[in-house]
């Protein structure tokens, strides 16, 4: 599938003039026609709601889009809790799922009145000690453990090794101890979390999930009586980085968890469970762009085309070896008969968007587009060899742009030194 960007190189050239490249871009349009999509797709689930993983984009301007569109959000620590407050959006609205909490990180999302999602057994008491009554729900995180595969694939799909690896989650046994110990000391309401798998483009992902989780809520409720009031999907739908990847069809995804909803849930008299999801990746990255230009080119053993952008603006592909697709605009039609190495700038040699990489004949001075960043693109940003972060943009419904967060500068680098004696 041919992977089209939401920018022209006019728009682009107009937006230039005003913010220097590199900057990420969001397309507004995009964003909430997906959410609007999503939303559809569970509308068969009266208390279906999606909690947006902050920590993927977080921007209070793209918060506030997805809140207008339903969604509440998802936190995992103090400054992500501020940035739903600096929204206005508390209580319910929030997700607190951490791990290795802090207690103040903790208190805060008591404070505001979020589902605090546990991901450890030892975590019942330390809300105990922390907090000043434990709260009336209560949510707690599972790890079945092994390997997680796909009924019916060869293909196993699987996130940090396997979930037996994985530092998240309590074991089942611990599930059912916390939650009774967690009732003997007033809880309610209980609700189930649980992440096996990360940037799935199976369809088939989220409906195994919800079997698993839903024979689990089947199994605790019949042990400990408790009364579950949500089960957290969380998030693992993929998106298609690659042109050949498939798409995930979002409403055959919620198809599928219905099913198994009413095949498992329903004759146990629990068909009154709201399902929560907890994407990030599928709600943003397609609707996001690193902009960035063409500045040198080098030619030794391979061709180089160096941009003003490095993996402090995008760490994902130097990081994790990941593929972002990259359009030259205005060059969309031209072939792609050139094989190029595009960097950035840093002092390491990982430093690299793209490696072996057909595109057209890149000119110093081209508008570069990297497809797929709306999602831990900036947010993973960093200032390694003193390089600043780059501005965000919003591409408005309309037409119109407007730059949500300004690039850093030098003065944002220094200011956490004490540095009045040196002049700088």
């Amino acid at each position: 599938m041919e992977k089209k960007p939401f920018l022209t190189l006019e728009k682009a050239k107009e937006i230039i003039k005003e913010i220097p490249t590199p900057f990420h871009i969001y397309d507004e349009k995009g964003i909430r026609e997906n959410a609007r999509a999503l939303n559809k797709a569970f509308s068969w689930n009266k208390g279906y709601k999606e909690y947006f993983a902050v920590k993927a984009t977080p921007n209070p301007y793209l918060m506030k889009i997805l809140e207008d569109e339903g969604c509440g959000m998802d936190c995992s620590s103090y400054t992500e809790l501020m940035l739903c407050e600096a929204c206005g959006i508390s209580g319910s609205d929030i997700m607190f799922s951490s791990n290795v909490t802090p207690v103040e990180d903790m208190q805060k999302a008591y404070e505001m009145g979020a589902y605090i999602n546990l991901d450890d057994y030892t975590h019942v008491d330390f809300i105990k000690r922390v907090l000043p009554s434990v709260p009336k729900t209560i949510c707690c995180r599972y790890n079945p453990g092994g390997v997680f595969e796909l009924s019916g694939s060869e293909d196993k799909v699987q996130v940090m090794d396997t979930p037996g690896d994985s530092k998240y989650g309590m074991t089942e046994e611990q599930m059912e101890k916390a939650f009774i110990e967690l009732k003997e000391l007033g809880v309610e309401e209980f609700g189930i979390h649980a992440f096996l798998a990360s940037n799935t483009v199976s369809n088939e992902y989220y409906p195994e999930l919800a079997g698993i989780l839903f024979e689990l809520a089947v199994r605790l409720k019949k042990k400990t009586g408790v009364h579950i009031k949500f089960i957290n999907l969380s998030g693992g739908v993929g998106v298609d980085y690659k042109p050949e990847e498939p798409r995930s069809d979002i409403a055959y995804i919620g198809e599928g968890v219905r099913k198994k909803y009413e095949k498992i849930l329903a004759p146990e008299g629990m068909d009154d469970v709201s399902i929560f999801t907890e994407l990030g990746r599928y709600m943003l990255a397609p609707f996001g762009a690193l902009v960035a230009t063409a500045i040198h080119e080098k030619h030794i053993y391979k061709d180089y085309i160096g941009l003003d952008a490095c993996a402090a603006n995008l760490m994902r592909p130097a990081m994790y070896g990941s593929y972002h697709h990259i359009t030259v605009l205005g060059k969309e039609n031209e072939k792609c008969d050139h094989m190029y190495d595009v960097t950035g700038g840093l002092c390491e040699n990982n430093d690299k968007f793209a490696i072996d990489r057909m595109l057209p004949e890149i000119e110093i001075g081209d508008i570069i587009y990297i497809h797929d960043t709306g999602a831990h693109g900036f947010s993973m940003g960093y200032n390694y060899n003193g390089k600043l972060r780059s501005a965000e943009v919003l591409l408005g419904e309309d037409g119109s742009f407007k730059m949500i967060r300004r690039a850093e500068t030098p003065k944002d680098y220094f200011i956490t030194f004490d540095y009045s004696e040196f002049d700088l």
